[in-house]
């Protein structure tokens, strides 16, 4: 096992200076990455830091100060980041939204014996061995997907078609959700959208009887094409359009489909009801936004309420972090299969918009 976090790096020593307490911030913020995803994320971020800098800051006075990154989805770019950060002195790094781009940070991270706090990626292997430098809010895909496997089953479906394109992420998903329904009397088939394009991935979801189509493609290409697509041919009228990995929980969804995108369901790690503190900073977080705050922006807030516990604390080992976040407590445990220090009780829902009222999300499914 890798470095322990019983006394983190002496960066995290009192300082009599009272200089900032400086954390990498590490968000998709061009493309090809996800923007939106990155902006909220970045929104919670800031959130989090002002108000722990409000309230006096950390370990004696110190403030907090983000040093922020775009790693814009590039796993490689990400990597140097953390090196660069490591050498300006940040205490630890915190985000990324992009499983693989996590995983290159996690990694590095690790050799570097830097502590990251990965915020909102689900890849369950984020490093080759367990680490005692990583830990991650976001709950592991194996996890959230067996939910929206169990919703796909309870909903009727048994027989489903996966538009995917190449990438270990969206690999790893489809095999999940063939190992979760397989025994269950699922059946998953992978359709190949770059072999096959919008209209061709319709002619094989008709031909093999699908009643479910899963969309493991980027956003908004193709994601937006095939579902104007689904939703214009007659033969799928009936068709479910899911999307596991949470496109829609975004406007810019909405905004480029209209009632096409309505009714399509998707994981998102939210409570049905926020703590005290995730009413409070929802309110300040839609100010902020513009508009109603995705789960990944409550997951940016409270991955700093969890980092200024650990900072605060000299460098607790994250299995003694426990604090009150948005969403509810937040504890860190070793999780079988995971290699990471992992919240185990990070909520899971799967939802859709509305159809009638598409800024309204229903709740369909409810994870254990």
């Amino acid at each position: 096992m890798s470095g322990m976090i019983t006394q983190v790096r002496p960066l995290w020593r009192d300082e009599a200076d009272g200089s900032a307490v400086r954390i990498g911030a590490l968000v998709p913020l061009t493309p090809p990455g996800w923007i939106g995803a990155g902006q909220h994320l970045l929104a919670g971020l800031e959130l989090a830091v002002r108000e722990v800098n409000d309230a006096g800051g950390i370990g004696g006075g110190r403030p907090l100060e983000l040093v922020v990154r775009d790693t814009a989805a590039d796993p490689e770019r990400a990597a140097a980041a953390v090196e660069e950060l490591a050498e300006l002195g940040v205490a630890a790094v915190v985000g990324e939204y992009h499983s693989v781009v996590a995983r290159a940070v996690a990694t590095k991270a690790d050799a570097l014996g830097m502590p990251y706090l990965c915020s909102s990626a689900v890849l369950d292997v984020l490093t080759e061995q367990p680490t005692d430098w990583v830990a991650r809010l976001s709950p592991p895909q194996s996890r959230g997907w067996q939910v929206y496997a169990d919703f796909l089953l309870g909903a009727g479906h048994r027989r489903i078609a996966v538009a995917a394109q190449p990438s270990v992420y969206w690999a790893a998903g489809t095999r999940i959700l063939r190992d979760h329904l397989a025994p269950r009397g699922g059946t998953v088939v992978e359709l190949d959208v770059g072999v096959l394009g919008p209209e061709g991935v319709c002619e094989e979801v008709a031909a093999r009887g699908a009643t479910a189509l899963l969309l493991l493609v980027g956003h908004p290409e193709p994601a937006v094409p095939i579902v104007r697509a689904v939703r214009r041919d007659e033969r799928l009228a009936e068709i479910l359009i899911g999307a596991p990995a949470g496109q829609p929980e975004f406007g810019e969804w909405a905004e480029l489909l209209g009632s096409d995108g309505a009714g399509v369901p998707f994981l998102r790690y939210l409570p049905d009801q926020l703590t005290p503190l995730g009413a409070r900073v929802e309110a300040d977080l839609r100010e902020r936004l513009g508009g109603a705050p995705s789960f990944v922006a409550f997951e940016g807030y409270d991955a700093v309420v969890v980092l200024a516990e650990v900072l605060g604390s000299r460098g607790v080992g994250w299995g003694s972090v426990v604090v009150e976040g948005t969403r509810g407590r937040i504890g860190f445990s070793r999780v079988p299969g995971i290699s990471v220090w992992q919240w185990g009780a990070a909520p899971v829902q799967v939802v859709d918009r509305d159809p009638v009222e598409r800024d309204r999300f229903r709740v369909l499914h409810r994870g254990g």
